[in-house]
């Protein structure tokens, strides 16, 4: 039984402490954007990366070549 007495106070301490992280984590802005990360990973930016020249230069095989 003492250790009841231990352990409420305790997790009533550690629920109100993670309370306070989420609301700092909101404040901070950490939930703002919740869909960007998972459109961003669709984006193509390898074409970007290799700049006009460069992509013009590319060769696809076709599948008549062989």
């Amino acid at each position: 039984m003492e250790v009841v007495y231990r352990l409420i106070p305790s997790m009533i301490i550690v629920g109100l402490l993670l309370v306070g992280i989420l609301i700092w984590a909101v404040k901070r802005g950490q939930y703002d954007d919740l869909d960007g990360d998972a459109h961003r990973i669709l984006l193509d930016e390898d074409e970007e990366m290799l700049g006009k020249n460069k992509r013009d230069q590319r060769i696809w095989p076709d599948a008549d070549d062989e």
